[in-house]
C-alpha cells in the first residue's frame, strides 16, 4: 500500500480530473489525501470517502479586466494568481506532507506549489496536466514574455523549491498525466503519458427538470463553465435568441450561473429555452445532447467529446484558445468569436455542427479514442508504478 497526496489549486476544473483517479486509488487500497486552499470544494466534489483533506493558504484571484485577452490575459494570470498561489500554498503544503508523509505528491500543473515542495524534500512527483493547452508552448511566439516567465519561476524554485533542481514545476520529470489524447491535442510529446480524460460520476445536485426535456426534439446545451459568471451575460443572451429560432428542431439548456440572463430582461424559461442555475452535466450528456456550445475550457471539451459530441466553441481567455484549435483542427466542432459573436453567427455554427455528418463523426473518433485511453484508471495504474519505482 502506498500513500499518494494531491495538490490542486481551489478550481473546480482541476479537481475534478484529480477525483477519478483519487478514487481509483482508493479501489487498489492506497490511501489518499489532499492539500488545498478550499477543503470544502474539494468535499463537495470528491464525496464523503475524498480521505482527509488537509488546508493550506491561497491567494486571492485578481480582478482581470474583461477587456484583456491573448498574451495580457496569460501574464495577468501567471502574475496575478498563478505564482501568488504557489507562494501561498507552499507552507501549507509542507506541512501537509510532513503530517502525511506521502509516497508520491500528485501535483496539478497550476500547483507548482506541490512540484516544488516536493522537489525540495526529494519525493517523487507526479504533474497532473488538467488541459493539454501547454503541450503546445503557447509562448512560443511571445520570447519576452517566454523570458519573464523563467525568470519567475526561478525565484519561485529559489523561494520554495530545491535551487539545484532543474524541472519545470508544470511537467514532473518522473510522471506527466495528461488528461486528453493526441487525437485531440494534435501530437504527442515526450514523457507524456496520454490517459485520456477522467471521467467519472460526481454528486450533482438534486432539482433539475428532467420532465422539462422533450423527446421529439434535440437539445443543444450552451454552458461557460464554473468561472465565467462575470462575462458571459452577452453570450449567453445571443445563443438564448439563435437557438430560440431553431425551436422547431432543438431545445435550449442554458446555464446561467450568474443570473445574467435576469438582467438582460429574461427571467425563467419556457419550453423552448430552459435557464438554469447549474445543470448534472454528465448525466445530461449521457442522456444525450446534439451539441454543446461552450467556452473551450479542457473539461467541457472533453466531457462533451466523451459523449462523442459536436461542439461549438467560444474562449474567452487562459488555455481556451488553444483547446478551441484543438477541437477546430480535430473536425469535431465550429469556433465563434465569443466577443463579438451575433445570434445568426451562433445559429449558422449550431447548424454546421448539427448538419454536417464529419463534425459528429470526429467527435465519435475522439470519444473512441478518450475511452480506449483508460482515463482515471490508467493515471492510477501509473500512479502505482511511481510508488514502486525503488528510490
Amino acid at each position: 500500500m502506498s500513500r499518494f497526496l494531491f495538490v490542486v489549486p481551489p478550481l473546480t476544473g482541476h479537481i475534478n480530473p484529480a477525483v477519478g483517479v483519487a478514487a481509483e486509488l482508493r479501489a487498489r487500497g492506497h490511501q489518499v489525501a489532499w492539500a488545498c486552499p478550499d477543503p470544502e470544494l474539494v468535499a463537495r466534489l470528491a464525496g464523503p470517502a475524498a480521505g482527509p483533506v488537509l488546508a493550506c493558504a491561497g491567494a486571492p484571484r485578481g480582478e482581470r479586466p474583461a477587456e484583456l485577452r491573448g498574451p495580457e490575459a496569460l501574464k495577468f494570470l501567471w502574475e496575478w494568481y498563478l505564482l501568488p498561489l504557489a507562494e501561498a500554498m507552499a507552507p501549507g503544503v509542507r506541512a501537509a506532507v510532513e503530517t502525511f508523509r506521502p509516497d508520491v505528491v500528485v501535483a496539478d500543473q497550476q500547483a507548482f506549489a506541490g512540484a516544488l515542495v516536493a522537489e525540495r524534500l526529494g519525493l517523487p512527483w507526479a504533474t497532473s496536466a488538467t488541459t493539454s493547452a501547454e503541450f503546445t508552448d503557447p509562448l512560443a511566439g511571445l520570447p519576452k514574455v517566454a523570458e519573464w516567465l523563467r525568470r519567475r519561476l526561478t525565484d519561485l524554485r529559489e523561494a520554495i523549491g530545491d535551487p539545484a533542481g532543474t524541472a519545470d514545476p508544470r511537467f514532473s520529470p518522473h510522471l506527466v498525466l495528461a488528461f486528453s489524447t493526441p487525437e485531440l491535442a494534435g501530437g504527442t510529446r515526450d514523457g507524456v503519458c496520454w490517459v485520456g480524460p477522467s471521467v467519472t460520476s460526481r454528486p450533482s445536485a438534486a432539482g433539475f427538470p428532467w420532465e422539462w426535456l422533450d423527446p421529439d426534439r434535440g437539445t443543444v446545451l450552451v454552458t461557460l463553465g464554473t468561472a465565467n459568471a462575470d462575462v458571459g451575460g452577452r453570450f449567453l443572451d445571443v445563443c438564448r435568441d439563435a437557438l430560440r429560432e431553431r425551436a422547431d428542431r432543438v431545445q435550449a439548456v442554458i446555464v446561467d450561473p450568474g443570473g445574467t440572463l435576469a438582467a438582460h430582461g429574461h427571467d425563467g424559461h419556457d419550453k423552448d429555452v430552459l435557464v438554469v442555475p447549474s445543470v448534472p452535466q454528465l448525466a445530461l450528456l449521457e442522456r444525450g445532447v446534439d451539441a454543446v456550445v461552450c467556452h473551450a475550457g479542457h473539461n467541457s471539451v472533453c466531457e462533451a467529446l466523451w459523449h462523442r459530441t459536436p461542439l461549438v466553441v467560444a474562449p474567452i481567455r487562459d488555455d481556451q484558445p488553444v483547446v478551441a484549435g484543438q477541437v477546430v483542427d480535430a473536425g469535431a466542432g465550429v469556433r465563434v468569436r465569443f466577443g463579438r459573436v451575433t445570434a445568426r453567427q451562433v445559429g449558422a455554427a449550431v447548424d454546421t455542427v448539427l448538419d454536417d455528418p464529419g463534425h459528429r463523426a470526429a467527435a465519435d473518433r475522439i470519444g473512441t479514442a478518450f475511452r480506449a485511453a483508460g482515463g482515471a484508471a490508467a493515471a492510477a495504474a501509473r500512479l502505482d508504478e511511481l510508488a514502486r519505482e525503488p528510490r
